[in-house]
């Protein structure tokens, strides 16, 4: 199955195509891949999905939607851009 069919199955954010929760391994894939050239609308994109995602997921369940932390890690944490980590040196 491709990448493209690895979108979020609303209100419970779960992929269509492999039931994980979104984004899925495959979808972050492709979207670094889609984003490549800009971390910024790659991050707009995030936020604004994180934003749907917690309103539908705390009205379906508002006592046991997952935590704020929780969905940051999930929708944002994995896109944020890492310091290249510094050679040893000998």
């Amino acid at each position: 199955m491709t990448a493209r069919f690895h979108v979020p199955l609303r209100p419970l954010w779960l992929c269509r195509a492999c039931a994980a929760p979104w984004p899925c391994a495959t979808a972050r894939l492709a979207l670094l891949a889609e984003y490549r050239d800009s971390h910024v609308a790659l991050s707009i994109y995030l936020a604004g999905m994180l934003y749907d995602a917690v309103d539908d997921l705390y009205r379906l369940n508002p006592h046991d939607a997952p935590k704020p932390a929780a969905l940051h890690d999930r929708f944002l944490g994995w896109a944020a851009p890492r310091a290249p980590r510094p050679q040893p040196t000998d």
